[in-house]
């Protein structure tokens, strides 16, 4: 009878110590002395039923003065007793700049607001010993080493010296066109100079095609009619013919051919004034006649061609004017270039002097 009473007051008790022991906080220390800048791990854990909820301590910088905390690692959890149970645990960085023994107060966890703590800890830190019996075995500080040599390092440096140079070229390039604002493209074209009758006989067969007079059009084929026969006369004869009055050149031309040619063009230019000034309409044969005459005037007035005579060429020079657009994208490519330059110089500048420094 007595050994059944004891046991059943030990069953009892062992389910009281469970039940008020469901909650259990346990800190553990990997090593009790550090040297000053040394690190340990303080490892809190927290065993509890799953349906209950834990808050960890919450530390900034510091766990007590003179000792710092470097890391909070992130909370681990394990499942325990077919998920009714669950261990938390959490670890802490410490180190000490300072020698002396610490003491580590217990950490409290609060499960459902209420608090439970950990156990006290203590941490012994030692200043580094110094022999001080040897002094000639203390060495000082050592110098900068520097880097070993590296192409890899300077492959920018060496592109950015290679083209400054053809964009330096560039650069003058564009300031001296913008500056004498001369165009960049220049094109010369060679043509063969006609005589002045092919010339007026080009121009001729031209208003003799368009036939502008069947379209009740006299005013203007006279005035191209008589503008081809004063341009071959100021080429012909050397006086500004289209500046002149009709009865002007009439009388400029006598004194300088036969009066039988210049009759012909008399009766044109009296023709053409009168279409001009008086609104004469002329009939179809007399227009006919005005072009048969202008053409007459120009065979008997020519100039004989010498057969060996080479075609006298001229130079047409066509030239491209600078547009504002133009101006303007001259005006951006100066300044990225100057501002490509301008980097490219600091840039190297400053690799040796970090390099030589």
């Amino acid at each position: 009878m007595k050994r059944y009473l004891f046991l059943i007051t030990l069953l009892t008790a062992l389910t009281g110590r469970i039940i008020a022991q469901s909650v259990t906080v346990d800190a553990t220390i990997d090593s009790l002395q550090i040297l000053i800048g040394e690190q340990a791990k303080i490892k809190l854990q927290v065993s509890l039923d799953t349906d209950k909820r834990a808050i960890l301590p919450a530390y900034t910088d510091t766990l007590v003065r003179g000792v710092e905390i470097v890391d909070i690692a992130k909370p681990d959890t394990q499942m325990l007793n077919d998920g009714r149970r669950s261990l938390i645990t959490q670890e802490y960085t410490v180190t000490s700049f300072d020698s002396a023994l610490y003491y580590l107060p217990p950490m409290e966890v609060l499960v459902d607001n209420k608090a439970y703590r950990s156990k006290a800890l203590a941490l012994k830190v030692y200043s580094m010993p110094v022999d001080t019996l040897h002094p000639d075995q203390f060495f000082g500080p050592k110098s900068v080493m520097k880097a070993p040599f590296a192409w890899e390092d300077w492959y920018m440096s060496i592109a950015c010296a290679v083209l400054f140079v053809p964009f330096l070229l560039l650069l003058i390039y564009l300031v001296k066109r913008i500056r004498d604002n001369k165009p960049i493209i220049r094109k010369v074209k060679v043509e063969p100079k006609l005589p002045p009758h092919q010339l007026a006989m080009q121009e001729i067969e031209r208003i003799k095609g368009e036939k502008v007079w069947q379209k009740g059009q006299s005013k203007e084929y006279y005035t191209e009619l008589t503008d081809a026969i004063r341009t071959y006369i100021k080429d012909r004869f050397g006086f500004n013919a289209l500046e002149m009055t009709s009865s002007e050149i009439i009388d400029k031309l006598l004194e300088m051919n036969d009066k039988n040619a210049i009759s012909d063009l008399r009766i044109l230019f009296q023709t053409a004034d009168l279409v001009k000034f008086a609104k004469h309409n002329p009939l179809m044969n007399e227009n006919d006649a005005n072009l048969i005459n202008a053409i007459d005037f120009i065979n008997e007035t020519k100039e004989k061609e010498d057969e060996n005579a080479k075609p006298q060429p001229t130079e047409i020079t066509i030239i491209e004017k600078r547009s504002l657009r133009t101006k303007i994208l001259l005006g951006a490519g100066i300044v990225a270039l100057t501002a490509a330059l301008a980097g490219s110089l600091i840039y190297i500048g400053l690799e040796l002097y970090n390099y030589f420094a």
